[in-house]
């Protein structure tokens, strides 16, 4: 099963213990009926905006979406063994392609932050789209080198620059023409 329809299960799931219509929950996220439905219907993993409103308006963390197992105590990753990797969307074809999620902490539950590796292949697209939501963003650059788009500025950091922000403005990272790997840590608030 892909990662948007099992993120789409389990908001059907919460939806339908807390006996809230889609209708209903469009209206607390404040997204259209038809956003609910792509998200709760597709395949595509949607972009992070979306879904953590949708968190917030079912009263759960954004991990929950996340979580494949429930453990209490410490996560380990170790630097070898990379899961599957995940790919948000922000309704660009050219986005959703360019960039490769790991989560280091997806079996942590209770988790309040969002910690990945993320592989940026180089983008040389000049039509892209922006994303916002809550929260705040930490990215330190591993490898090669990247171009945060923030509002109206853009920031271009190489190997070993980090950037932390707030997340509500509308921003985006692509990979130069080198690509990167980088750490980035997402925090929605609850």
């Amino acid at each position: 099963m892909s990662q948007g329809k099992i993120v789409g299960a389990k908001i059907i799931s919460l939806r339908e213990a807390k006996n809230i219509s889609r209708e209903e929950l469009a209206e607390r996220a404040k997204l259209t009926q038809q956003q609910v439905i792509n998200v709760e219907e597709s395949d595509i993993l949607p972009s992070l905006a979306p879904l953590i409103k949708i968190a917030r308006a079912l009263g759960v963390r954004l991990g929950t979406f996340l979580d494949d197992n429930d453990a209490l105590g410490p996560v380990v990753c170790r630097k070898n063994v990379c899961e599957e990797s995940i790919n948000f969307s922000n309704n660009s074809q050219v986005s959703r392609k360019n960039m490769e999620y790991f989560s280091l902490a997806g079996h942590k539950s209770g988790r309040n932050m969002e910690p990945f590796i993320i592989n940026v292949q180089p983008c040389k697209e000049k039509n892209f789209v922006l994303s916002s939501h809550e929260g705040e963003e930490f990215i330190y650059v591993l490898e090669g080198s990247i171009r945060i788009t923030y509002g109206k500025d853009e920031y271009f950091l190489e190997e070993g620059d980090s950037i932390y922000y707030d997340s509500i403005i509308d921003h985006i990272v692509q990979g130069t023409e080198k690509g990167a790997k980088i750490l980035a840590v997402v925090y929605a608030p609850f």
